[in-house]
């Protein structure tokens, strides 16, 4: 077959890999260039048995933990605790993930105030080590039992009404998009943005 004058044979002047390997001498020729490449006997990764946790994924979490962003039952997301006076005005805040528990937060939270007269929380602070520091720092704590509770402590159910003021500033936070939706990769930037908004609600 006759080719145009135009036209180039698409070998012309062309070498094999195994020869530019060794002009240029990148190393050993390698085996079946072009090939598809096979995991036990399946061309297509997908179609792998034993599938496992991506690489790299070991990283991701731990940097997630940095952030204060961990995964809880609704996904990854972060958990706001914070401290409010008898006014209901958040006076101690801390970010952590979410799945995080509050009581030993409540533990890093009290020692950043000073000591109250009391301090009431939900079921959830229902811990004998945290009552227990409370009682060292002077504070009674106004805190129900849980159900499975069996020596259960005695708690004053007229002053635990009055815990609407800290879900009332909570449910303030959540009013500005930015902090009931978090956009800030970073947890020092997150931060900064609760604690002025903690500072504007007391206004409202």
């Amino acid at each position: 077959m006759r080719l145009s004058a135009g036209v180039w044979a698409t070998d012309h002047d062309l070498q094999s890999l195994r020869a530019l390997s060794a002009a240029r001498r990148l190393g050993e020729p390698v085996p079946d260039v072009g090939g598809e490449r096979t995991i036990r006997g399946h061309a297509d990764d997908r179609l792998h048995a034993c599938q496992s946790t991506p690489l790299g994924s070991g990283r991701k979490k731990r940097g997630e933990q940095k952030q204060a962003i961990r995964r809880s039952r609704g996904g990854r997301n972060t958990k706001i605790h914070a401290l409010a006076d008898a006014k209901g005005r958040l006076i101690a805040i801390l970010l952590t993930g979410g799945e995080a528990h509050d009581c030993p937060v409540a533990g890093r939270l009290i020692h950043r105030v000073k000591p109250a007269k009391r301090m009431l929380g939900d079921k959830a602070y229902d811990s004998a080590g945290l009552r227990a520091e409370l009682d060292e720092r002077g504070t009674k704590s106004v805190i129900p039992n849980r159900s499975t509770r069996k020596q259960p402590f005695s708690f004053s159910r007229r002053l635990y009404k009055l815990r609407w003021r800290i879900e009332g500033a909570f449910n303030r936070l959540k009013d500005f998009r930015r902090i009931a939706t978090r956009y800030d990769r970073l947890a020092r930037n997150y931060l900064p943005s609760v604690c002025p908004t903690a500072a504007l609600v007391w206004w409202i």
